[in-house]
């Protein structure tokens, strides 16, 4: 359960207050969001935060080669990006080991 079947094509969905909210907040544009789910990514099944619909995580590179942090659910065969923020130092440690 770990890593989903990401829907083929990949397509996404976006809430608009969740795209301007990582744009303003986070400095990330939706499109450097969505770079990550073509790029080499490490997918986590978010048990503790998936209590009405299947939530996970993802950690991956941006075309920009930033490692972003994002939680991400799937709706309608479309991913819908929840969150995005760039990983913090512990995470990209972890990552760049699980790599």
């Amino acid at each position: 359960m770990n890593d989903p079947e990401l829907p083929e094509p990949i397509t996404f969905e976006w809430d608009e207050y969740n795209k301007s909210k990582i744009r303003l907040k986070h400095n990330i544009t939706p499109q450097e969001a969505e770079q990550v789910f073509f790029n080499e990514r490490l997918i986590i099944f978010d048990e503790k935060h998936s209590s009405t619909e299947r939530r996970y995580q993802l950690m991956g590179i941006s075309n920009a080669t930033r490692v972003l942090f994002i939680v991400f659910t799937i709706r309608n065969n479309k991913i819908r990006i929840i969150s995005a923020r760039s990983a913090s130092k512990k995470e990209r440690s972890n990552y760049g080991k699980k790599i």
